[in-house]
């Protein structure tokens, strides 16, 4: 294999760097700016740093690929040398797009990229256009939700390692598939983070999930960036979602999100495929995907979590926690006709005003994501219950109709699209004790906060947790499951169909509802999308037409459109 380019690292902290592997150790040449240059390496070359006088050798900050986990050595990954099959790939833009969210760990018993490719027809078939991975980056452990990793720019071996993403990748793109990709910029996780001992990576506070990124530094600020690019470029990735940008704490003149997108776009002008930057924003704040030129950041879409929160909360009756402003039709209402419940509105969570108001006459709403359930909302519960576990299975596939219908971009979490049975708790396999004790503790701690039984509640570091997290693939044609397999499959298939149900102009949409009675329609062009929440049969304001669609008995009418309780149907005017 050939040489790669002569070794480079950031490490202003350190006042000797040398290169340690199985040769013998090399001093590195101190260069500008708190750079090293070192030699040139054959690809497949173990290596790692002893900084200053410390004998502990550490992996390189920007390892392409650690075989070993995050404390072992660093090996040189050449970029090149995979064969790849989508030249012809043009690429897809989240026009009419259909997110469909998994973990790698999880979507399979087999655990790895391969798995996930055995599968890969089963979302063709269920008209997904994207499929969006969950972090694939280096962590510690040998599963984990993969938020906390700490090597950015290594893919986790156990799941297949680099050349497996791209595996994927080349497969997804063969079967028409774009491929979305999640990454953490707002923190690094807790095991093998030997950053701050090269440099300044970190800087003074914390959010939620650890201390801050230094992102006025420009050296760190360019990790970030170039490791973002690096998955669109070098691994033929379509998109990527952004975790919690909100944690983003940058000063900076020009936000780092503002100087992400317009690199994106430089690098999308050159491959000659469009590239996309999905958002998770609790912000509510149109200046995530506004254009730059106009004071935005320039983001391709963002997520809309207002939207499942009106639904999980109308489905579910739940109303703790941020589902406490949610629940009621009029809310439903509100955000499927303006796309944010809080836009400058009153937010009882966070005592204060939130949020500012979409234009809904220029704004195309295919830029906002939307799901009835996704990693986070499942996740995120003590138990880990997915939707039907929380509701009837009639409000489970009026979900399914209200949500494939709406003027947003729909996401589908792995599993939702056949009711699946199995939850998704939290769980993490790190091998330290102490940090496993400590994650274990603050978990149970927090649950039980929020009124949790803490008895009932998994340890995140038992392997029951992960285990009862894998996906049931012989659900899908049992009865219960595989009737609403179809129903989604009819859903996207009708969406695709129809221009009309998946028209992205927020100020065409209009909503009807009786609160009392529990019903709403919402006008999408020619078609009219009912929704019977009531046990009881309803008539709901719908003259006419041919029912293309129904969860349970609809009848139409000349002036009405009887439902049966619980059920949804789709007509054509």
């Amino acid at each position: 294999m050939g040489l790669v380019t002569a070794i480079r690292v950031w490490a202003p902290n350190v006042s000797r760097l040398r290169l340690h592997t199985a040769e013998g150790d090399v001093d590195l040449e101190p260069a500008e700016d708190g750079w090293w240059r070192g030699p040139e390496l054959a690809a497949g070359t173990d290596y790692q740093f002893l900084l200053d006088d410390d004998p502990t050798p550490l992996s390189d900050p920007a390892s392409r690929w650690q075989p070993d986990g995050v404390h072992g050595p660093s090996r040189i990954y050449d970029q090149h040398a995979f064969e790849w099959h989508d030249a012809d790939w043009a690429g897809r833009d989240l026009t009419a797009a259909v997110i469909y969210e998994l973990h790698v760990g999880t979507f399979t018993p087999g655990a790895t990229f391969d798995a996930a490719i055995e599968r890969l027809d089963h979302l063709v078939e269920l008209g997904i256009t994207h499929v969006e991975v969950l972090p694939v980056n280096d962590f510690n452990g040998r599963w984990n939700w993969g938020y906390d990793g700490v090597q950015w720019y290594a893919v986790h071996e156990a799941y297949g390692g680099p050349d497996g993403l791209k595996r994927f990748v080349d497969a997804a793109h063969a079967k028409g598939l774009a491929v979305v990709l999640d990454v953490v910029y707002n923190h690094f996780g807790p095991s093998g983070n030997y950053l701050p001992r090269y440099g300044p990576y970190l800087k003074s506070g914390q959010n939620t999930w650890g201390d801050l990124v230094n992102l006025e530094n420009p050296n760190v600020r360019r990790y970030v960036i170039d490791n973002a690019l690096m998955w669109l470029r070098d691994f033929h990735v379509d998109a990527l979602r952004l975790d919690a940008v909100h944690a983003l704490a940058d000063s900076s003149p020009t936000h780092v999100l503002a100087e992400l997108s317009q690199a994106t776009e430089t690098l999308a002008g050159m491959l000659g495929r469009p590239l996309s930057l999905i958002a998770e924003s609790d912000l509510n704040d149109p200046m995530m995907i506004s254009r730059r030129d106009r004071g935005g950041y320039g983001m391709t879409a963002q997520w809309d979590d207002d939207v499942h929160h009106a639904l999980h909360a109308l489905l579910t009756g739940e109303r703790q926690g941020y589902y406490c402003d949610f629940g009621s039709l009029s809310v439903l209402a509100k955000v499927f006709t303006k796309a944010f419940l809080h836009d400058g509105t009153f937010s009882t969570l966070r005592g204060r005003q939130h949020g500012r108001p979409i234009d809904r006459a220029t704004m195309p709403t295919s830029r906002l994501v939307v799901a009835n359930q996704n990693h986070d909302q499942v996740g995120n519960r003590a138990l880990g219950e997915r939707l039907p576990e929380l509701t009837t299975p009639e409000l489970v596939r009026v979900g399914a109709v209200l949500l494939l219908t709406a003027p947003f971009t729909p996401m589908l979490w792995m599993g939702e699209e056949w009711a699946a049975s199995t939850r998704w708790p939290f769980f993490t396999s790190h091998p330290e004790p102490e940090l496993a004790a400590a994650v274990s503790k603050g978990r149970l701690e927090e649950f039980a906060d929020h009124g949790w039984d803490p008895a009932t509640i998994l340890d995140p570091q038992d392997p029951r947790a992960y285990e009862e997290a894998i996906l049931d693939w012989s659900e899908p044609d049992k009865d219960g499951h595989a009737e609403v397999l179809e129903l989604y499959r009819r859903l996207t298939a009708l969406r695709a169909a129809e221009p009309e149900l998946r028209d992205p102009h927020l100020d065409q949409v209009q909503v009807e509802y009786d609160e009392a009675a529990r019903w709403l329609v919402v006008h999408r062009g020619s078609f009219r999308v009912a929704a019977n929440l009531a046990e009881q049969e309803a008539a709901v304001p719908v003259a006419g037409g041919d029912v293309v669609l129904a969860t349970g008995p609809a009848t139409p009418g000349p002036e009405r459109l009887t439902l049966a309780g619980q059920s949804a149907a789709i007509v054509r005017l």
